[in-house]
């Protein structure tokens, strides 16, 4: 179930939200019955973070990985790096102990 419902609640809509428009509407208005509406205060302490909970860093050479913060920040190799640097960064980086959100795969 959604934190916010959406008003009206008929049984063919999905529970989506959509910002309720009518010039009557009691959810609009903020009528305390009607629910809540999200507004400024809602949001989240971990913006910016990547859903494994790091900030991500993206890193173009072995040299970039002694700037990473291990306890707060992930390793993301950048897209123009190619195949042969990228397999040098993903082994320097699991030496250092750090995390590596796109690591080179052989095959």
């Amino acid at each position: 179930m959604t934190k916010f419902q959406r008003h009206p609640k008929h049984k063919k809509l999905k529970d989506s939200w959509r910002r309720p428009r009518g010039h009557q509407n009691k959810l609009r208005k903020g009528k305390k019955s009607k629910g809540k509406k999200p507004n400024v205060g809602y949001g989240t302490q971990d913006k910016g973070k990547h859903p494994s909970g790091y900030y991500e860093k993206i890193v173009h050479n072995t040299k970039e990985l002694e700037d990473v913060n291990e306890e707060e920040e992930a390793v993301r190799i950048g897209g123009t790096v190619g195949k042969r640097k990228k397999k040098e960064i993903t082994e320097n980086a699991e030496k250092m102990g750090l995390k590596v959100l796109n690591p080179f795969k052989e095959g």
